[in-house]
């Protein structure tokens, strides 16, 4: 038995398969953690999502910004943007089925030495802070109100963590923060418009992970989101967006060497700047 952490897929289901039998996935045996974006851009979003389903209690699937997305644009609470490739998963006659599945993910995954999250955790936050931050919107995600909610869940403002914070504002800050955030400051404000490498960050702002006394340091920190930082490898935080969908590769982590097992995409886009 083994666990392997699966970096962005975002509906490139045939890397993914490719990607399984390069390591001998045994799914009686083995369990799998993904990093959250399972759709979206991509060719085949309906194809993952049902494939993920079906695994039950041997996948692990936080929620990144894409499925959030989705779960938004269902409920009539955004509209699909340009590249967006959800209408496969919005006119499937299971979509119901999909989706109630996919608002029951989880913001933040810990277990044993790790913790999962889509995109990275403000430096205020211990992992067991944000296991209740993330719980709180959960909570909500997954209750029968969910809806007012995703129609406050976008825009970049509050740009920064105060435990006084209520209401929509407060989750959006977890949301941003859990799904969105690449750098931010010190202090822990986010620039959220920022998706480009590390050496071309606002000057007063570094890479979530790097910033001096983070709180959620000691426990291995596995997420993705950040195509274009690409691969990290540090004994405390393991970023696993090897840009797939714009024609590197999909990565993953066995957790229990930490072996690193890689495919070339077969469904990359034209290279472009993530979001």
């Amino acid at each position: 038995m083994a666990t392997y952490a699966i970096g962005d897929i975002q509906g490139c289901y045939r890397s993914l398969l490719e990607l399984l039998s390069s390591f001998g996935f045994d799914a009686e045996r083995d369990d799998l953690w993904f990093v959250g974006d399972l759709v979206n851009r991509g060719p085949d979003s309906l194809k993952t999502l049902r494939f993920v389903r079906q695994l039950g209690e041997r996948a692990v699937c936080v929620l990144g910004n894409h499925d959030l997305h989705l779960i938004a644009v269902a409920a009539g609470r955004a509209r699909l943007r340009n590249g967006d490739t959800l209408d496969e998963v919005l006119q499937a006659p299971d979509r119901d089925e999909l989706l109630d599945w996919l608002r029951q993910r989880p913001l933040l995954h810990r277990h044993n030495a790790y913790a999962m999250v889509h995109a990275g955790l403000l430096p205020q936050w211990s992992v067991e802070d944000a296991l209740a931050l993330a719980q709180e919107v959960e909570a909500v995600l997954r209750g029968p109100d969910y809806q007012p909610f995703l129609a406050h869940m976008y825009g970049n403002n509050p740009d920064h963590w105060k435990p006084s914070l209520t209401g929509f504002a407060r989750w959006r800050v977890i949301v941003n923060a859990m799904t969105r955030m690449r750098v931010c400051s010190i202090e822990g404000r986010m620039s959220l418009s920022f998706a480009s490498e590390p050496k071309d960050a606002p000057p007063d702002m570094l890479p979530w992970f790097e910033v001096p006394g983070r709180a959620s340091r000691g426990t291995q920190v596995i997420f993705g989101h950040w195509s274009a930082q690409g691969l990290v490898m540090q004994p405390d935080v393991v970023g696993l967006d090897t840009g797939c969908l714009w024609g590197r590769q999909l990565s993953a982590l066995r957790l229990d060497d930490r072996r690193l097992f890689q495919v070339s995409c077969a469904e990359a886009q034209v290279p472009g700047r993530e979001r």
